[in-house]
């Protein structure tokens, strides 16, 4: 057999593995994700925390994980949109879902005070579940060179560091039972758009 002959039998084999990798990574994924049996969020613990839960996905997750069953630890800056939160999921689901609310705007808080209101909060409770979902967003389009750097410090304080502290304090519980879950909300614009220049920032720090 030539040489060309065996570089073409070589790269059709390196293609050939190739593909067949790339169809079960797409046939396990889709096995996952529509095929096999959800999992009993209860069987991890059975109270929730979820991070900026009074708008948008926040709010959604917490509907969805108490039409589940689990009792719920609802954190954000606004105690009033907190108790309003709350009554709407009582409404819905009744007494039967549990609600402990704790306001604490993470912006002005440090890993102390996060901690503190934390361990405070959740004395007690079977944590099982996680939600670090809290974020904040320009509100109109900007270049990078534009920001203020208080903002700056400000979205990395709550995009990037709240998430690091709630977990180190929840985390704890967690490895003591040795079992809990940690689901950390990104944003499809670090990944899905190719270019996001006018929300460069919080891109970087929802990546």
């Amino acid at each position: 057999m030539e040489f060309q002959d065996l570089m073409l039998v070589g790269v059709s084999g390196i293609g050939f593995f190739s593909l067949c990798y790339r169809l079960f990574t797409n046939a396990r994924w889709i096995y996952k994700m529509f095929i096999r049996s959800p999992k009993n969020l209860r069987d991890y613990g059975l109270w929730a925390i979820i991070t900026g839960s009074t708008d948008g996905i926040g709010k959604a997750l917490a509907f969805e994980l108490a039409s589940k069953g689990l009792n719920l630890v609802c954190m954000a800056r606004n105690l009033s949109k907190l108790e309003s939160t709350a009554a709407e999921i009582r409404h819905k689901f009744g007494q039967r879902i549990k609600i402990r609310n704790i306001a604490l705007d993470f912006d002005k808080s440090g890993p102390t005070e996060i901690s503190s209101a934390i361990h405070h909060g959740i004395q007690g409770l079977d944590i099982g579940l996680l939600v670090n979902n809290v974020g904040i967003t320009n509100s109109h389009p900007k270049f990078f060179h534009e920001f203020e750097p208080e903002f700056i410090e400000s979205m990395v304080r709550v995009n990037v560091e709240a998430a690091i502290w709630v977990t180190r304090a929840v985390i704890p519980g967690m490895m003591k039972k040795k079992k809990g879950a940690i689901v950390n909300i990104g944003s499809g614009s670090s990944a899905t758009v190719s270019s996001y220049p006018l929300f460069t920032l919080y891109a970087a720090s929802k990546a």
